[in-house]
């Protein structure tokens, strides 16, 4: 009896166990809704930006501490790593996750970050935003504007710099992926996310940071990024891996338990690693041409004006054409994407001036043009005054005839 219930609870375990396997052995061969926890989820090309799943992105959802991407992102491009900042009260004392900072400490901003991104420090964050703006109200104002105008989010607001609850805090997945792809551009940043221990020596606080993302030691190849937790939002996972010369970047929001949401971000991955490639479709610069008018030789020619990617199925090559219209059309399986071209027009033919007639060179003069016009006018004006004379004098002649027959 006693080996039967040891048995039965060992199955038990061995099935609910929270902990995130190396490899799932669920089939990435196909991907649905219903195969994912989270309420919310993306996949996307790190390079390209191409969606590749998604389910419900653009529902309106608590970010938790993945907020800590758009303010670790901000600091970085915003702010100078060798500024020194003195904690504060407030940020001595923020609630939630530390790297325990001590009032009055003074610490660079480019440690804070480290704590920020790799420990989720709520006081970093606190510590960042007051260095920057003075105020954390007025730190969440710019953040927002920021990302509008660099990312171009429209589903997102930010109303701190650590993602612990407030109810005008939220985000979504579509956003979220859209920031952490581009945080992931800057290559301190990348560096930041993607270091799994520092030591940290605070006045508060010695120890070792370990970076809460578990992917960095538990998925092959992966990169970052961040993940998060509240009780209103539950967990939340942006995460990305690249092989070879693909990236993905995963977002899963309220998820039930962080193992479900690894679960998630991993099987996202694995499917776009089991089903894509990011190829490079033209380099930068590279000329496409077609005739400007059909049956001349003059041609119009197009440019690319970057390096150009496209996320295709694995196994297939892009087929790459220029439209009418000066795009690159790009195919391949399923995918039909297009890309702007520089456009440049054929040069006009030079002019020979050897080779001009003399009219032409007289009209190229207006003064000459008005003088031939006066040289007319004064023709004309004589051939009417000499005709008026002569009419004149013949009917003088003529009357003087007259009078004569008559005596």
């Amino acid at each position: 009896m006693r080996f039967l219930l040891t048995y039965l609870l060992v199955v038990v375990m061995a099935l609910w166990s929270p902990g995130i396997p190396l490899a799932f052995a669920e089939d990435a061969s196909k991907l649905s809704s219903d195969a994912l926890s989270g309420e919310s989820a993306i996949l996307i090309d790190a390079t390209t930006g191409q969606v590749l799943f998604e389910k419900n992105p653009h529902e309106k959802l608590y970010p938790a501490s993945i907020t800590k991407i758009a303010t670790g992102i901000y600091a970085i491009e915003k702010g100078n790593p060798d500024d020194i900042v003195t904690v504060s009260k407030k940020a001595r004392y923020e609630e939630g996750t530390r790297v325990y900072l001590g009032e009055g400490e003074q610490i660079p901003l480019r440690k804070l970050e480290y704590g920020l991104l790799m420990h989720s420090g709520n006081d970093a964050a606190t510590a960042i935003a007051e260095h920057m703006s003075q105020t954390t109200e007025r730190f969440a104002d710019e953040l927002n504007a920021y990302l509008l105008e660099k990312v171009g989010v429209t589903e997102t607001h930010f109303a701190n710099a650590h993602g612990l609850h407030d109810p005008n805090h939220y985000t979504t997945a579509s956003d979220m992926a859209k920031i952490a792809r581009y945080a992931m551009t800057n290559p301190i940043f990348r560096e930041i996310v993607g270091t799994n221990r520092l030591p940290w020596d605070g006045m508060e606080w010695k120890s070792e940071l370990i970076n809460h993302n578990k992917l960095l030691r538990d998925y092959e190849g992966a990169t970052g990024i961040k993940n998060g937790f509240t009780d209103q939002a539950m967990h939340t996972l942006v995460g990305s891996a690249k092989r070879g010369n693909t990236e993905f970047i995963a977002v899963t929001m309220k998820a039930g338990a962080s193992a479900y949401a690894y679960k998630d971000v991993t099987k996202m991955l694995d499917y776009g690693f089991a089903h894509f490639d990011t190829k490079q479709v033209a380099p930068n610069g590279k000329a496409y041409t077609h005739a400007a008018v059909p049956g001349n030789d003059a041609q119009i020619t197009y440019s690319t004006m970057d390096n150009l990617y496209a996320t295709v199925p694995k196994g297939t090559e892009p087929l790459v054409e220029l439209t009418d219209d000066g795009h690159l059309l790009v195919q391949a399986g399923d995918l039909q994407i297009t890309y702007p071209l520089m456009r440049h027009d054929p040069p006009q033919a030079p002019v020979n001036e050897k080779a001009m007639t003399s009219s032409q060179t007289l009209k190229k003069h207006p003064v000459v043009e008005y003088g031939l016009l006066f040289v007319w006018l004064g023709l004309n004006l004589f051939m009417i005054s000499y005709t008026v004379l002569r009419t004149r004098r013949f009917r003088r002649v003529r009357r003087r005839d007259l009078q004569r027959r008559a005596y």
